[in-house]
C-alpha cells in the first residue's frame, strides 16, 4: 500500500531507540525525509546512520532534550517545517504518589503533556497553510487503564489526551490530523526499566518478571516496535486524513473494556 507520503519531512522526538526510532524507520520507509531527536548524540547518530543504510533518505539530527525549550529550539532549527510531528519523550519514573514533590510533577508535565503542545504551537500553522499535516503522540495504554505505580505518566499523558481532543477537531478541516497512539508493553528499554521495580517485590529477576508479563498477554507476547511504526506511518499517510482525536491503543488484547 502506497500510503502517499514520499517526499514530506517528519520530526520525530527521542528516537535514538524504542518507539519513537521505530516510527523514524518506518516514515523513512515510505520515502519521508526523518528529522531525529534525541539527548544522547552517539545513540542519535548510530540511529540515524541505520536509516539512512536503510532507507536512503535525507536523514538529520538534533542533540537535545525535547522537554527543554532549547531541546525543543535545536529540533525546530533542524526541521523547521515538518509536514509530519510524532511527539515523544521518555516516562517519568515509577513509584508513590506520597514520594512525589511538586517538581517531580512539573518535570513529568514539561516532558510529556508541554513539550508537546509546545512543539504542535511551533508546527501547526505551517501545516494549515501547506493543506497537510500529520501529527502523532506517543502516549500510553495507562490513558485508557491507569497504571497504580506510573501516576506521573497517567497524570501528564492524561492531560495531554484532553487537550488534544478539543484541538482535533479545529484543524481537520485543514487536512491536519492529530492523534494519539497508546501503547502497551513492547518489547524496549522502557519496559525493562518499569519490570525492575516489580521484579525487586517479588524476589523474580527481571527476565522471569517478564516471562510472567508475557504470559499474561491475551497476545501471549510483548508487541515488536516495528508493529507500533507501523501503526504511526498509517496514521502519517494520505489516507488517514478522516481521522483525528483518536486514541490507537496497541496493547496485544490486554486492555478488556469496550471504548
Amino acid at each position: 500500500m502506497d500510503l502517499g507520503i514520499a517526499g514530506r519531512r517528519a520530526l520525530v522526538c527521542a528516537a535514538s531507540k524504542g518507539l519513537g526510532k521505530a516510527c523514524a524507520l518506518a516514515l523513512a520507509k515510505e520515502g519521508v525525509h526523518v528529522t531525529l531527536t534525541a539527548r544522547s548524540a552517539d545513540a542519535l547518530e548510530a540511529a540515524a546512520a541505520e536509516i539512512r543504510a536503510a532507507t536512503g533518505v535525507t536523514v538529520t539530527t538534533a542533540v537535545g532534550d525535547i522537554a527543554t525549550e532549547e531541546g525543543r529550539a535545536a529540533a525546530l532549527a533542524a526541521c523547521p517545517e515538518p509536514d509530519i510531528l510524532v511527539n515523544n519523550a521518555g516516562g517519568p519514573p515509577p513509584g508513590d504518589f506520597r514520594d512525589w514533590e511538586r517538581e517531580d510533577w512539573i518535570r513529568a508535565l514539561d516532558a510529556n503533556m508541554l513539550a508537546p503542545i509546545a512543539l504542535i504551537k511551533a508546527t501547526v500553522d505551517g501545516m494549515i497553510g501547506r493543506r497537510f499535516g500529520r501529527i502523532v503522540n506517543i502516549t500510553s495504554g495507562a490513558v485508557k487503564a491507569p497504571i497504580p505505580i506510573l501516576g506521573l505518566s497517567n497524570g501528564a499523558r492524561a492531560g495531554l489526551t484532553g487537550f488534544v481532543a478539543g484541538l482535533s477537531r479545529q484543524t481537520v478541516k485543514h487536512n491536519v490530523t492529530i492523534n494519539n497512539l497508546l501503547p502497551g508493553p513492547f518489547e524496549t528499554d522502557r519496559l525493562r526499566k518499569t519490570m525492575e521495580g516489580g521484579a525487586k517485590a517479588s524476589g523474580r529477576s527481571v527476565d522471569e518478571e517478564m516471562a510472567l508479563r508475557r504470559q499474561g498477554n491475551p497476545a501471549g507476547r510483548f508487541g515488536d516496535p516495528d508493529e507500533f511504526g507501523a501503526a504511526c506511518a498509517f496514521l502519517c499517510s494520505a489516507s488517514a486524513g478522516f481521522m483525528t482525536g483518536q486514541n490507537v491503543l496497541l496493547d496485544g488484547g490486554a486492555y478488556s473494556g469496550t471504548l
